[in-house]
This record gives structure tokens, C-alpha cells and sequence, in this order.
């Protein structure tokens, strides 16, 4: 077979010879021979395919280690390969419906139009909180809460888990009677800041305490979202489930870099090993970001006593019943004790609809 010059090869994939040689180099797309004396590079024509599967992946913005996973998954499971891809794609929608918010509230706050958000409400929410100390173990350090105002779910660890789940949900109820003006995404971030110390305290009397946090905050019409951990956030839409956090794991860390799969993490022996977590050690860095919410959104925030024995096929399924928030949060912890209920498990639903006057108009 006639190898193909780096030149021709990159003419042909619409790749540059630049970007050839960083996938070498990474392993996504190795030549097929490299002249010992000059280090030109050659390729075969059969890898084409691959490189040009490369190119539109590119094109679609997704991470080099993402896209060598789902190169070799292409070449003997490409129904595999099709799933990441949708998996992607699903990721970057929620993405860019959050950036798309955000944008849309500092355009209205820096023109000068932005008003108190909940004032005039076009919209609320119906919601449920529940929390399960599960089959196997001693106590519950899950603390699930819901009202008009705040949604969240923590999930402690240590041997003042529990202490550190509530505190850290603690600071965030005097948003509920305060609620900030055009800055909300700050004040979600300030106050779970304002339960580092308390954290610390804790640690300090048994060390290896802290909590993970997903949280958010109604302003009418938008939801505003801080995530530190491996508790989830989970959005349904027109049947659709997105996760709209994403996880601070090594597991996670390493889907990320492609050096496990799906599959893989599942079993993965270091699953609960957190790369972030509020622990009173370090000033907490978490994950915020703005949602616009629409009728007939339904929300979830779990913690991992869910996600990690009841596949999203079937939480989707689950959220997708007939019933209000208490029955989904309901069903949700049931199926998680189903399941093995090996750890605690806590669930938060939220249905956004319009007012009575609204929808009876």
C-alpha cells in the first residue's frame, strides 16, 4: 500500500500538519511510519476515516480526550461512539442554555434594566425534599431542603457529615427572605463561602468532615446554580434528561481525559474519591452558573446514594411519571433502596409552572 506524505495526508483530512503532529503525540492518530533519518511522517490511506472523524469532532468543540474514546469505540462498537457523541452534544446544549443566560443577565444588568428578580414573577415552582438513611448504613448524613426560594441537596462525610451537610445549607436561607438584585450567582457564592469557618470548626473536632453542596436559588425565572462535589443537578425537558453539574471525582477526572470509559467508571474501585468538597481546609471554589427556566421543567438534585446504583435511563423515567414532587422523590429514593440502598440517599424535585391566575387564564 502507498503511504501518503504528511502533506498530501493533511490535504486530504483538512487537517494541518501541525494539528497531525500534536495527535500523534497525544496518540489520537499516530502515522503509520516516521523516516528514521528526516522524521517525515507517513500515513495510510484507510486512516482517512479517522482523521476526518477527528476534524468534525473538532469542529463540534469537543475535548481531544473525548474524541479519542470515541475514535476507538468507531472502529468496533460505533453505536458506542454514537452515544458519547449524544452524551456530548446533550452536555453542551444544557451548557450553552446556562451561558446564553448569563449573558442575557449581565447585557440587562450592565444596560441598566435588570429589576429585582422574583418581583414580578412569570412563573414558580412545586417541590419536594427527601432524605433516606438507606440499607446499610448506621445514620444519615444526606440533608435534603426545599422551598419557594432554595433547592438543596448535601451530602456530608467524616464523623460530622451530618453536622456539615446542614451547616453549609444553613448559610444559604437568608437568601430566601434577602434575595439579591441582579447578582445572584455572588450571593451563592459568598454565602456558601460563609460556611468555611463553621467547616473548619468541625474538622477540627473530627478530622476528615466536610460536605458536598448542589444548590439553587428561584428568582422568578431563573434558577441560579452552585455545585461543589459529586451531588447532582439534573434537568428534564420535553422528555429529555440533561446533567447540568458536573462532577469534581477522579472518576470523573478521568472520563474527562479519556483514559476510562462509562463502563469503567461504574466499577470503578476510586468512585468516591472527590477532588473538591467543602471542607474547611481551603476556601471553597465552587461551580456557579445562571438557568432559565420554562413551564414544565422539572428539576432533581441527588446526591450520589442515586446515581450511583440507578442508571439516568430510569431516573429519566422515573422523573418523566405522572405524579407531583413528592411522588418522584418518593419513587426515586425507593428505587435506590431497590437497587441495595448502600448509601444514604437524598432527592430534591422541582416542577416549575406558571401561577394559578396564569394558567387559568
Amino acid at each position: 500500500m502507498e503511504l501518503l506524505t504528511i502533506g498530501a495526508f493533511s490535504r486530504a483530512s483538512r487537517l494541518s500538519p501541525k494539528a497531525l503532529r500534536l495527535y500523534d503525540s497525544l496518540g489520537l492518530l499516530a502515522p503509520a511510519h516516521v523516516d528514521e533519518v528526516s522524521g517525515y511522517r507517513f500515513y495510510r490511506p484507510d486512516q482517512l476515516e479517522r482523521a476526518r472523524l477527528v476534524a468534525w469532532l473538532r469542529r463540534l468543540g469537543m475535548p481531544l480526550a473525548r474524541i479519542r474514546v470515541v475514535c476507538d469505540l468507531a472502529a468496533g462498537a460505533p453505536d458506542r461512539a454514537a452515544a458519547q457523541i449524544s452524551a456530548y452534544w446533550a452536555e453542551t446544549e444544557a451548557e450553552l442554555t446556562s451561558r446564553r443566560a448569563l449573558a442575557t443577565h449581565l447585557i440587562n444588568y450592565l444596560s441598566g434594566e435588570d429589576t429585582m428578580p422574583g418581583a414580578n414573577p412569570a412563573l414558580t415552582i412545586r417541590y419536594a425534599a427527601r432524605s433516606d438513611i438507606g440499607r446499610h448504613r448506621d445514620r444519615n448524613q444526606d440533608t435534603a431542603y426545599a422551598s419557594g426560594r432554595l433547592l438543596a441537596v448535601a451530602d456530608g462525610m467524616g464523623a460530622g457529615g451530618s453536622l456539615a451537610s446542614a451547616a453549609v445549607i444553613e448559610a444559604l436561607k437568608p437568601l430566601e427572605t434577602a434575595l439579591p438584585a441582579g447578582d445572584l450567582l455572588n450571593a451563592m457564592e459568598d454565602a456558601v463561602r460563609r460556611a468555611d469557618p463553621v467547616l473548619r470548626d468541625l474538622a477540627a473536632t473530627d478530622p476528615g468532615t466536610g460536605t458536598t453542596l448542589t444548590a439553587m436559588l428561584w428568582s422568578g425565572s431563573q434558577l441560579a446554580l452552585v455545585h461543589v462535589g459529586d451531588t447532582r443537578a439534573y434537568l428534564l425537558r420535553d422528555g429529555d434528561l440533561f446533567q447540568i453539574t458536573h462532577d469534581h471525582s477522579v472518576v470523573q477526572a478521568l472520563l474527562d481525559e479519556g483514559k476510562i470509559t462509562p463502563e469503567e467508571a461504574d466499577s470503578h474501585p476510586q468512585r468516591s474519591l472527590l477532588l473538591r468538597a467543602m471542607d474547611g481546609e481551603t476556601v471553597t471554589e465552587p461551580d456557579v452558573s445562571l438557568h432559565d427556566a420554562q413551564a414544565g421543567d422539572r428539576y432533581l438534585l441527588c446526591s450520589d446514594g442515586l446515581t450511583a446504583v440507578v442508571g439516568a435511563g430510569v431516573i429519566r423515567d422515573a422523573l418523566s411519571a405522572p405524579g407531583d414532587p413528592e411522588q418522584a422523590a418518593g419513587e426515586l429514593i425507593g428505587l435506590a433502596n431497590e437497587a441495595g440502598g448502600p448509601d444514604n440517599v437524598a432527592c430534591v424535585v422541582a416542577d416549575v409552572i406558571e401561577p394559578p391566575a396564569l394558567a387559568a387564564g
